[in-house]
C-alpha cells in the first residue's frame, strides 16, 4: 500500500523532471514560518486539478527524514531563503495520498 511515514522524494523528483514544472517552492517558505506555532499542522487542499498532489509531494520531499533532498531543491527559489537548511529533511512526515489510498481500499473489498 505504500510508505506513509517518512517517504522518499521520488514523487516530487518525477514532477521536477516534467517539462511543465513551475517552481512553487516558496510555499515551503510560508510553511516554515508556522512550524513552531499553534498553526503548525498543514493540510494541503486546492481545487481539483490545481496541483495539490504536487504541492504535497514537494512538502514531503523537503521535510521528510526518509530522504536527502538537498540537490533536488538547490536550483529552486526556496534554496535562497534563510530557513532552507534549518528545516530540510529534519521531520517525521506522514504522507497519505487519498486517491491512491481509496483505490487500494476498493481493491481489497472485491
Amino acid at each position: 500500500m505504500g510508505i506513509y511515514l517518512n517517504p522518499d522524494n521520488t514523487d516530487f523528483l518525477r514532477a521536477l523532471k516534467s517539462e511543465i514544472y513551475v517552481d512553487k517552492s516558496e510555499l515551503i517558505k510560508e510553511t516554515n514560518k508556522i512550524l513552531d506555532t499553534e498553526n503548525r499542522f498543514v493540510y494541503v487542499s486546492r481545487p481539483r486539478r490545481f496541483g495539490e498532489s504536487m504541492a504535497a509531494n514537494m512538502l514531503t520531499a523537503y521535510y521528510s527524514r526518509g530522504c536527502d533532498s538537498r540537490e533536488m531543491f538547490a536550483p529552486l527559489k526556496i534554496s535562497s531563503d534563510d530557513s532552507f537548511e534549518k528545516h530540510l529533511n529534519k521531520y517525521n512526515v506522514i504522507h497519505i495520498n487519498m486517491l491512491e489510498f481509496s483505490r487500494q481500499t476498493i481493491r481489497f473489498r472485491i
